[in-house]
């Protein structure tokens, strides 16, 4: 575990301000705050993606699949520029494209409509097998939650990315100890005995994130167990 860098960046601040935007019963907050780190360190520092530009074909693909409580996902996007931050106030209203869960159809820069658990790996195997057959080198990244693992789709899909060597799949682990079955501290093995890089840092160090999701091994998908612990 690396020691706790604390950020400075002004526009992270800027997100901690438009997601108190966000209120109401359904915001998930917990939910919503173990991802904060790691959505700002992929769209700030990591992912090669454009706001004027979100269907791009060499775009890197994210998908959440830990879809409730997208709180911060639609903080980090508005404060990159993928929509305006005046839609934020109406979030989960009637007409507003923020649902409670994203749905790609009505957000520039979702991917994917998410919030049903089990289902983002898998697509995320899908959408890097399609990538590299057109011989697209965009990385796919999906984040995950730990007790979005129990989902049985996940151990296939979690297999197959290893059998078939996915190296431009990534997966983030947010690892906040809140699965019913799982052994603490084991998920980076898990990962590790199906054939993954896998590497297990502190969910809120920017740096030490940073260096794990920009690494991208040569042959094989890649996992990154990011441990939120309570403060």
């Amino acid at each position: 575990m690396t020691t706790l860098t604390t950020p400075t960046d002004h526009g992270y601040r800027q997100v901690e301000r438009l997601m108190s935007v966000l209120a109401g019963d359904e915001k998930h907050s917990a939910a919503a705050t173990s991802t904060l780190d790691v959505l700002w360190v992929l769209y700030d520092r990591v992912l090669d993606v454009d706001p004027a530009d979100p269907d791009d074909p060499q775009r890197d693909r994210f998908y959440l699949s830990k879809g409730h409580g997208p709180m911060a996902y639609y903080a980090v996007l508005a404060a990159k520029g993928f929509f305006d931050e005046t839609l934020l106030a109406g979030w989960g209203s009637f007409d507003s494209p923020l649902g409670f869960h994203p749905d790609r159809m009505l957000l520039p820069g979702v991917e994917i409509s998410s919030g049903s658990l089990g289902h983002g790996l898998p697509l995320a195997v899908g959408t890097a097998l399609g990538l590299r057959a057109q011989r697209n080198g965009a990385r796919v990244v999906v984040l995950v939650g730990d007790a979005e693992l129990d989902e049985g789709s996940n151990h296939e899909a979690l297999e197959l990315a290893a059998a078939l060597d996915l190296a431009g799949l990534t997966v983030v682990v947010i690892d906040n100890h809140s699965s019913s079955y799982a052994v603490r501290g084991r998920i980076e093995r898990r990962f590790r005995t199906e054939g993954w890089h896998a590497v297990t840092v502190d969910g809120r160090d920017h740096d030490a994130l940073e260096a794990a999701l920009s690494y991208r091994d040569a042959t094989r998908p890649t996992a990154v167990v990011a441990v939120i612990e309570e403060k």
